[in-house]
């Protein structure tokens, strides 16, 4: 076993012989796909098990919708239930081998989740960065994992900011979504899974919740690196989900113009990707352009009856902004984008966790200025 804990056959360079085998593993976690990842060689360092999430056939669910291929991606597996933490993994793990002592990152919520998790497992601070109307369920996760949370009246764009501009100031690690190209190659993970789970075969469609972009990018460079080594011939159509009332991306491929006021992230219960400035939202476009995919937006009375779907039919608990791809589902099928017949997988990418109290009130501070957020962190 590795310091870790993760056994040594799993982290060891394999020669690609997950490329080779015709059978999809047991068990595995991400660090299986190590070869096309950033990572030198030598032991993982990062502790937790990340990644090889089920690939589920949910019987119930086909039969209600009558789609006999659908599959379901289940990230809730993974640590902190969401699909962030493949990306905290790979930046911590990243860190560690630098030595750095401090990652921080602005989030709606998962992801800070996911840092906050990961550092303390990592042995390492966390200085969040939070809009002033994140949930307090969530502010309570994170400073029950010891990190350091900073709410930002201006909003998620200004805390996105902030975070970026310490992370440049104190020399801590970034694990900004979309401004860190290291998240992508973690979440490309996703994409070699569900291939191999599928007998080595690509869907016809993936359907995902967006928020700032890098879950749908990430899948789509994933398939395009399987191309590339003559693994498969062709990559899934991407159908990208937002939420009715905050779809800048939506609007932006459907040609319509948007402004700031066309635009409500707190009138929606998918706060996970309400998001007004996506990070990389060119390039979720691109690629979803580029192989005839889609953007749609559903209502919050589809994001709930989602979510009560996925728990009747599956057995997968869901936030609405994780159970978005079913929702969006619907609507692709109704636009005649997904066929009755076709291999369709839906990425459910997190669930509610509570932490079973309040937020510590002392990891909590309102801050404008990185001189605000130095002070906080030199008191411990």
């Amino acid at each position: 076993m590795t310091a870790g804990g993760i056994a040594d056959e799993v982290v060891a360079p394999t020669g690609r012989g997950w490329m080779r085998s015709a059978d999809p593993p047991a068990s595995f976690t991400m660090w299986r796909y190590r070869e096309l990842l950033p990572v030198p060689d030598g032991p993982i360092r990062y502790p937790l098990p990340i990644g090889g999430t089920p690939l589920l056939p949910a019987p119930a669910l086909r039969r209600a919708w009558g789609l006999p291929q659908l599959w379901i991606k289940d990230e809730t597996r993974n640590p902190t239930a969401s699909n962030k933490d493949r990306a905290t993994a790979l930046v911590i793990e990243g860190g560690l081998r630098r030595g750095v002592d401090t990652i921080t990152t602005a989030s709606t919520g998962n992801a800070a989740v996911a840092t906050a998790f990961g550092a303390a497992a990592a042995g390492m601070r966390a200085a969040i960065f939070v809009s002033t109307d994140c949930r307090p369920e969530k502010l309570a996760l994170m400073t029950q994992a010891g990190a350091r949370v900073f709410r930002v009246r201006a909003g998620y764009a200004a805390a996105v900011d902030l975070s970026r501009a310490a992370a440049a100031a104190f020399g801590w690690l970034d694990r900004n979504t979309g401004a860190n190209p290291v998240t992508l190659e973690a979440k490309k993970t996703v994409a070699f899974e569900v291939w191999e789970q599928l007998g080595r075969r690509v869907p016809d469609v993936l359907v995902a919740p967006v928020g700032d972009g890098p879950t749908l990018v990430a899948l789509d460079k994933g398939f395009a690196e399987l191309e590339s080594h003559g693994l498969v011939t062709r990559r899934p159509r991407l159908i990208g989900v937002q939420a009715q009332p905050c779809q800048p991306l939506v609007r932006a491929w459907r040609g319509e113009p948007v402004g700031p006021a066309d635009l409500d992230p707190a009138a929606t219960v998918a706060d996970g990707i309400a998001v007004m400035r996506p990070a990389i939202g060119d390039a979720v476009l691109d690629a979803v352009r580029r192989g005839g995919g889609a953007m749609v937006a559903v209502t919050d009375e589809a994001l709930r009856g989602a979510v009560a779907t996925l728990a009747a039919t599956a057995g997968v608990g869901a936030e609405p902004a994780g159970a978005a791809a079913l929702a969006g589902l619907a609507a692709a099928v109704e636009l005649r984008r997904v066929g009755r017949e076709e291999t369709v997988v839906l990425l459910v990418t997190g669930r509610e966790v509570t932490a079973g109290g309040p937020a510590d009130p002392a990891r909590v501070a309102v801050v404008e200025t990185l001189d605000e957020v130095e002070r906080a962190m030199a008191g411990g």
